[in-house]
């Protein structure tokens, strides 16, 4: 009963359904007897309506007491027979005893003959009622309990999908952190200013993605202001050497993507394409939206002889990338790279969502 009348809509049907019954109720006694309709509706409608809300919440508890499957089968039986015999007589003392004050009312509208007939009629159908209350909550029961054991079993499977983020996301800060601290060490003998204002840099990477932590998406455009941070603690080591072009289009930079997911790949551009090149080359990071598809490309210079390159996707970037990727979109994202002549580029495709 609680379920049922949990909404209004299923109050609203579960009384729609019984003013029905009372409604026919009435019909057949006024069919069966000489007592005219408007006695027999006064009669019918607000007893069955009484019985509505005492055999739902009788049977309601009933149920929960004898839930299937945790009981014999033949007691449940016996013990939903026994009260639905003792509701259906309940129900015609509650009959006439309101028979009787519409009698005292002394009204011409009011009051019907109960005969033995009609007595045994009441008793059978609140019984018929009962076990129509009682199989109706079980059901109600069972889609609840079944709603909620689906219901559970996705909310496990969303915390393990957001776990497995969550750990693939951890990857990437101790292994740009290695190497950023190499970087340091390096300069600190050589140029012991640039490895202070490197340190700095890396403060506010750190600082910066800290705050995107606590967020599943973040819009492209503060992810780039982490890539700017990692660019200028690289420039600090590479000079002249590294050389960064941005094309992002504006309705590309609103797009939500997920916090350092082109941060493992910019890194990949400079840590294997930059630094094996002698005269340095350029990074070209875009954006653009396309419908509702966001593409996302990285490319990087490549030295012709160079065998460092882990296009077979194994690198711990690329593949922590199309695993985050995976996780966040399924199918619906993708991530493809190559080597092209002299270049080594990465292409992203995801879901373009604002909001």
């Amino acid at each position: 009963m609680l379920e049922l009348s949990s909404t209004r809509r299923g109050l609203a049907i579960y009384l729609l359904v019984w003013l029905f019954l009372g409604c026919a109720l009435g019909g057949v006694i006024f069919l069966a007897s000489d007592a005219p309709l408007a006695n027999a509706m006064l009669f019918a409608v607000p007893v069955n309506l009484v019985y509505a809300f005492a055999t739902g919440y009788s049977a309601y508890y009933l149920c929960r007491a004898y839930p299937l499957g945790s009981r014999r089968p033949m007691a449940i039986t016996l013990t939903l027979t026994i009260a639905a015999v003792v509701s259906g007589f309940l129900w015609l003392i509650i009959g006439n005893l309101w028979n009787g004050v519409c009698l005292l009312l002394g009204l011409a509208w009011s009051g019907i003959l109960i005969t033995p007939q009609l007595s045994v009629l009441i008793v059978a159908l609140g019984v018929l009622l009962y076990g129509f209350a009682a199989a109706l909550h079980y059901l109600v029961i069972e889609f609840v309990r079944a709603k909620n054991a689906e219901q559970r079993e996705l909310e496990s499977l969303l915390m393990a999908q957001e776990a497995e983020l969550r750990m693939l996301r951890t990857q990437i800060d101790p292994h740009f952190l290695f190497n950023s601290l190499n970087s340091i060490s390096a300069l600190t003998s050589q140029d012991p200013k640039a490895a202070r204002r490197m340190t700095l840099e890396l403060a506010s990477f750190f600082r910066q993605s800290l705050g995107m932590e606590a967020h599943k998406k973040v819009t492209l455009e503060q992810e780039m202001v982490l890539i700017r941070h990692f660019l200028a603690i690289e420039q600090v080591r590479f000079g002249e050497r590294l050389q960064v072009v941005e094309d992002i289009e504006e309705d590309a930079a609103n797009c939500l993507v997920p916090p350092m997911i082109i941060q493992p790949l910019v890194e990949n551009a400079v840590k294997h394409g930059i630094c094996n090149m002698p005269d340095g080359g350029t990074v070209r990071i875009s954006a653009r939206r396309a419908g509702s598809i966001l593409q996302i490309s990285v490319s990087n210079p490549v030295d012709e002889d160079m065998s460092s390159i882990r296009s077979d996707g194994h690198g711990i970037g690329l593949s922590n990338v199309r695993q985050r990727l995976s996780g966040a979109y399924k199918h619906e994202a993708g991530i493809h790279w190559g080597r092209k002549e002299n270049s080594f580029g990465v292409d992203i495709t995801m879901p373009a969502q604002t909001s």
